[in-house]
């Protein structure tokens, strides 16, 4: 479990990245490649990735010989120039002792042993392996990241004007709660405590690391969580949607507006009025759609919250509701 520690300091210094940091969603995206994260949902994705990486790529698989990457390597940035110029500013004895820790137990390739020694060749040959590695994985869809970090970023910020950001914080990861000055993730690993100690906490979406957080804990800088958030699917561009009349012939008309109506959270009472049916008739919809996998419930309290899952979201596609008006489906889900 990852235990996240707050003072009353650090509730004042919670910040959301207004942009999407193009060298950490690269860093999540090859992390999910290697320790194949996402299941047979991500499969055919990571297929393509691994198809598809130029051999000037293949030096950042030296960086990770066990799935964790060096320290030095989490940093921000709006561009991977950004990026990279802040790995590159990195102390020389910061980059020796992280690369250490990684290279403890198992012998460092030559490059990684001149990235130690700060050799000009071998910090090209990096800079020049995280720009194939972006062209490839990410700059077909960067586009679309940013729609999507966008709309991350105004969920939270509507979440957190209408019930503050400590009631929020649990809502981007289902399954956590804050209790007591700390936000609980259950199942994170490795297990471990982070104090922020006043120094606040930076909330970064990824889209293409579906499991877990990623966390940056320098010392005397504030921490940056990164979450895993969209539909728990990797972006592509221009996915093609299921057709709507075959999916309708399996799972009824009704059934398949409460999928893509599920795209967003919404309650029973929400999905009843999006829906115009019966609260029951929508709690029993909710009910078939989360036996078959494509939907979630959580409740808080008494009320229950339903949302689609990662293989609902494929099987639906992303098209809005048949014959549903946008603007209506999302005023019911905020009634």
């Amino acid at each position: 479990m990852l235990r996240i520690h707050f003072t009353a300091t650090d509730f004042a210094r919670i910040r959301f990245a207004p942009r999407p940091a193009p060298l950490q969603e690269l860093h999540a995206a090859l992390t999910t490649v290697v320790t194949r994260r996402g299941g047979p949902l991500f499969a055919p994705w990571r297929g393509r990735v691994l198809r598809s990486l130029p051999t000037a790529s293949e030096p950042l698989a030296d960086l990770v010989p066990a799935g964790r990457p060096p320290s030095f390597l989490d940093v921000l940035g709006d561009t991977m120039a950004d990026g990279f110029t802040l790995i590159r500013t990195t102390s020389p004895g910061l980059v020796r002792s992280a690369l250490e820790q990684v290279y403890e137990a198992v012998p460092a390739p030559d490059w990684i042993r001149g990235l130690h020694a700060g050799d000009e060749t071998a910090w090209r040959t990096l800079h020049r392996a995280q720009q194939t590695a972006y062209e490839t994985v990410l700059a077909p869809v960067w586009s679309v990241v940013q729609d999507l970090h966008r709309e991350e970023f105004t969920r939270y910020a509507l979440a957190a004007a209408e019930h503050g950001v400590a009631a929020t914080l649990p809502g981007l990861a289902p399954g956590s709660r804050l209790h007591e000055g700390v936000w609980e993730w259950p199942g994170a690993a490795p297990s471990r405590d982070v104090f922020l100690d006043g120094r606040g906490l930076l909330l970064l979406p990824t889209f293409h690391h579906p499991a877990g957080p990623l966390l940056q804990d320098t010392p005397g800088r504030p921490v940056v969580l990164t979450y895993p958030a969209g539909s728990g699917l990797p972006p592509t561009e221009g996915r093609p949607l299921a057709p709507a009349e075959a999916l309708a012939a399996v799972l009824g008309r009704t059934r398949l507006d409460a999928l893509r109506l599920l795209a967003e959270p919404h309650t029973t009472t929400s999905l009843a009025r999006a829906l115009r049916v019966s609260n029951a008739t929508a709690s029993s919809h909710a009910a078939a759609l989360r036996s078959a996998g494509m939907a979630t419930t959580t409740r808080t309290g008494r009320s229950v919250t339903h949302r689609r899952t990662a293989l609902g979201t494929l099987v639906a596609g992303s098209g809005a509701p048949p014959g549903r008006d946008f603007a209506e489906g999302t005023s019911a889900q905020r009634r």
